[in-house]
């Protein structure tokens, strides 16, 4: 096969295979969301608690942050495509166990599942975008496939309740888990881990790792990423953003609507359907002004703030103009497109063989925050439960929601002092003339 510059014959193919795996992490992102509109229907299917009805929603999560470390080593080790393909395979059995779940322990068991596919679509894309992409199109195409995940957020606001009022829940996921085994064949059989397997040269001036990556530089990195106090500083800020936004627009949004505002489902869903389209929006924006101007902690400083004045109107007000509600939730998930430009930032300090494995070891921090969040914020919804029920669901109460945006408000602040912090070390580290590398602690 003859050989070509990646500038010109592949473009079209980088996209095409970019798209194929950015739709399986829409997928991701449409599942770990859905319980905001199918709450109700849960509540009343398998009788559940604010908290049950939490850990429900975060059994997603517990698999899935606990596996982004690993998933980034085996993606390091055994390539994208496999582990993609795989993944979306797994994931696509856990929709089927829940969506025919009769029973509430079925269904966790098959969200967890659903998480345990789900928790190698991220990494491999990033993998996948360091092979083929330059460094200063990394970010950009990190916020494009973000941009991805806030469309499946999208899909699962109210086209998916306009869906279930047309044939039921159980039905709809049935339908999305039959897509999903098509994607994982068409991924399989299509992507391509490196321009050199489908025949082209590498990127100028990159040298991506080999498709398999020795383990004993896999162990190595690992430690390396670990002892950083850069990773643990992203990890923390992604944790609380990414915790309190996925709990929010993925749980507990569209009750809070629907109890204080006295809507239905559907209309309560389209306030969160504006936050999903911020999320759409702010990666690529955000991911491409930091590409253009070479900014990047201080984008996510910026992002940190924003994010915890957004809660915190919702905290002081409880109930404000519902427009304004809105704009609120457009902000936070809109600068959510900032904190993860800590994936930029963490890529950069590393080798391409560890591309992987930092963006697994930070991501599995964020997404701790994302099964914690749900659990504790229907905990302080239970607290100040009146007993009212209304179609078998809970009605929650004004103090409550408070007490719940309040937590969310407080996970800001201190988001805020880890992207400071993140950006006092970044910056000495650019100042030294003999800066690395290596870890800084």
């Amino acid at each position: 096969m003859s050989r070509f510059s990646i500038r010109t014959a592949p473009t079209r193919l980088r996209w095409a295979l970019w798209a194929l795996l950015a739709t399986g992490f829409l997928l991701v992102s449409f599942h770990r969301v859905t319980s905001a509109v199918l709450a109700d229907d849960l509540a009343r299917a398998f009788d559940t608690t604010g908290a049950e009805l939490g850990m429900l929603h975060a059994s997603f999560f517990y698999i899935y942050a606990g596996l982004q470390l690993p998933a980034g080593i085996l993606v390091d080790r055994a390539g994208s495509r496999r582990v993609a393909a795989g993944g979306l395979a797994v994931m696509a059995f856990g929709v089927f166990g829940f969506a025919l779940a009769p029973t509430y322990g079925v269904a966790f068991a098959s969200r967890a599942l659903l998480g345990l596919g789900g928790s190698v679509l991220y990494t491999a894309t990033l993998r996948f975008l360091a092979n083929w992409y330059r460094p200063d199109e990394f970010a950009t195409m990190t916020g494009w496939t973000v941009a991805a995940a806030g469309m499946g957020g999208v899909l699962a606001t109210t086209p998916l309740a306009v869906a279930i009022d047309a044939v039921g829940w159980r039905s709809v996921l049935l339908a999305v888990g039959v897509g999903g085994v098509g994607l994982a064949v068409v991924t399989f059989f299509a992507v391509r881990d490196r321009p050199r397997d489908a025949g082209f040269d590498p990127l100028d001036g990159v040298r991506p790792p080999a498709s398999s990556v020795e383990l004993a530089t896999v162990v190595e990195n690992t430690r390396r990423v670990l002892r950083e106090g850069e990773t643990w500083l992203m990890g923390t800020m992604l944790f609380l953003v990414l915790g309190t936004n996925f709990t929010v627009t993925g749980l507990w949004g569209v009750p809070y609507i629907a109890d204080l505002y006295d809507v239905s489902v559907r209309t309560a869903s389209l306030f969160v359907f504006v936050g999903n389209v911020g999320f759409l929006l702010g990666s690529p924006v955000l991911g491409t002004l930091s590409d253009r101007i070479g900014y990047r902690t201080e984008l996510i400083v910026a992002s940190c703030v924003v994010f915890t004045l957004a809660y915190g109107l919702v905290f002081l007000l409880v109930t404000p103009p519902l427009l304004l509600v809105g704009v609120l939730l457009f902000s936070a998930l809109f600068v959510m497109g900032g904190a993860v430009i800590a994936f930029t930032v963490a890529k950069e300090r590393h080798d391409a063989t560890a591309s992987a494995t930092v963006s697994g070891a930070i991501n599995s921090m964020g997404y701790f925050g994302a099964a914690l969040f749900p659990a504790v914020m229907g905990l302080a919804l239970d607290a100040y439960w009146t007993g009212e029920t209304v179609a078998g669901a809970r009605v929650y109460t004004p103090t409550g929601y408070r007490v719940a945006f309040g937590i969310a408000t407080a996970a800001g602040v201190v988001a805020v002092c880890c992207a400071y912090l993140l950006h006092r070390r970044e910056s000495r580290t650019d100042a030294a003339p003999s800066a690395t590398a290596e870890p800084t602690d």
